[in-house]
């Protein structure tokens, strides 16, 4: 009899360990399963936020070269305008300005 209950305790032990490898096999696909599920959302996050990222600094970026524009369009209407204000002086300046430089290139 104790020899039945041995046998009965074997058999048991190993009808245990085949629903412990079942269990485990699908707790390890389930988590499996999950971990995609969260890369996959980690990956669409990432590629969404860089996305916003890129849109803002491209922006910004547009800003800033329409505010170099205005201020270089301005400085060359400021520098018309006092060209026409006053001719002579600036052909003189021009003038002086070559003299200058020419006598630096000399050098």
């Amino acid at each position: 009899m104790e020899a039945k209950s041995t046998q009965d305790d074997y058999n048991k032990v190993k009808q245990d360990l085949q629903e412990l490898r079942e269990d485990l096999s699908k707790l390890t696909r389930s988590v499996s399963e999950s971990q995609k599920s969260n890369i996959s959302s980690l990956r669409d996050e990432i590629r969404r936020e860089s996305q916003e990222a890129y849109d803002q600094v491209k922006q910004k970026g547009d800003q800033a070269l329409h505010r170099a524009k205005d201020a270089g369009d301005k400085a060359v209407h400021e520098v018309e305008h006092k060209i026409e204000e006053r001719p002579f002086l600036s052909i003189l300046i021009m003038f002086l300005a070559g003299i200058l430089v020419g006598k630096l290139l000399d050098r």
